[in-house]
């Protein structure tokens, strides 16, 4: 698969990423790979972050969150790969 199919990334992050400035992290990451989709705080503690765009700049976003550099601390990232909705525009945080 080449570097420029589209798709949707789904990543569930876990660990202290609430309250500390994540999701406003997450999206200037995506806007700089130019990515669209969204980071929301889920119920359980865990941030999700839904991207879609070209399949390197994805799993760029990914490595990014699993790495050492995020706002408080990952525990662990769970990710789902699908085909791009091509719905979503811009990246917010919900």
């Amino acid at each position: 698969m080449s570097g420029g199919e589209r798709v949707r990334l789904t990543a569930w992050v876990r660990g202290h990423v609430q309250g500390v400035g994540f999701r406003w992290w997450t999206r200037a990451r995506a806007l700089e790979l130019g990515l669209v989709g969204w980071a929301r705080n889920m119920e359980d503690g865990r941030v999700e972050v839904v991207a879609e765009g070209p399949r390197e700049s994805c799993v760029k976003l990914l490595e990014r969150l699993r790495g050492c550099d995020t706002p408080g601390r990952v525990d662990g990232v769970v990710e789902r790969w699908s085909e791009a909705k091509g719905s979503v525009t811009g990246f917010v945080e919900r």
